[in-house]
């Protein structure tokens, strides 16, 4: 674990304004039985484009969360099918929901098209089930982050349905969030250029690994509900499974 105080390496991240980002203590948020390694992150973009600003955005946000002693996967949504196209046993199906799984916090970060988040953005969400896998369940506790991008002037559209979704999934969707406007004028030889878009997103990504960090063993008491205390294991299956 990183000392608070110790500098941090910021040689992939010319945008950084050189010692103002600082470690977070995690210790000091984390309760006593945090298990101490470093945050889980699994971060989705909404574009197959080779210039993807969805999945670039994302690349800087994973940037800065390894900085603050984050670790970070990405899922390539090139070749998942469309739900309901495949069974669950689908390879790209079953890497995704691995990777969620694994993590303890995610990043959405989405174009916007047609008003609203693509169809590869919510493809990925809609593989991921609500109803437990091994007893456990996938998102039910962790913390979110959302993203988008726009072509046009900004627009709030894209993470307000993201929002809904998080809290739909049972994330912890953390208040902060990301709206880059005009995109094509932002990113330049796959970078973010500096300013305060890309400030932006590194608020967002402090605050996620903050969240992160006070939340992730503590959701199992944040989400005890006394409805599902009374059903038994099975019922809940087939309630939540059956949508």
């Amino acid at each position: 674990m990183k000392q608070p105080n110790s500098l941090i390496d910021t040689s992939d991240m010319p945008n950084i304004v050189e010692g103002q980002l600082k470690h977070i203590n995690g210790p000091a948020l984390a309760p006593s039985n945090d298990p101490g390694h470093p945050p889980r992150i699994l971060l989705l973009y909404g574009s197959l484009r080779d210039q993807s600003y969805s999945r670039i955005a994302a690349e800087e946000g994973a940037r800065v969360l390894r900085a603050l002693g984050c670790e970070t996967k990405f899922f390539n949504p090139s070749g998942l099918p469309l739900p309901g196209d495949a069974d669950e046993m689908h390879p790209k199906v079953q890497e995704l929901r691995d990777l969620v799984m694994w993590s303890e916090g995610m990043v959405w970060s989405s174009p916007e098209r047609h008003g609203t988040m693509t169809a590869v953005m919510k493809a990925q969400i809609d593989w991921i089930p609500l109803a437990p896998i091994g007893g456990i369940r996938p998102t039910q506790g962790k913390t979110l982050a959302i993203m988008q991008v726009c072509g046009g002037s900004q627009s709030f559209n894209t993470v307000n349905e993201l929002r809904i979704l998080g809290r739909w999934m049972r994330l912890l969707t953390i208040p902060n969030q990301s709206s880059v406007p005009k995109a094509w004028l932002e990113f330049e030889n796959g970078r973010m250029k500096p300013g305060p878009l890309y400030n932006r997103i590194v608020d967002v990504m402090e605050e996620l690994a903050r969240f992160t960090w006070l939340t992730r063993t503590r959701k199992d008491e944040l989400v005890d509900r006394y409805s599902e205390r009374v059903e038994s294991a099975e019922d809940v299956r087939k309630r939540v499974g059956q949508n």
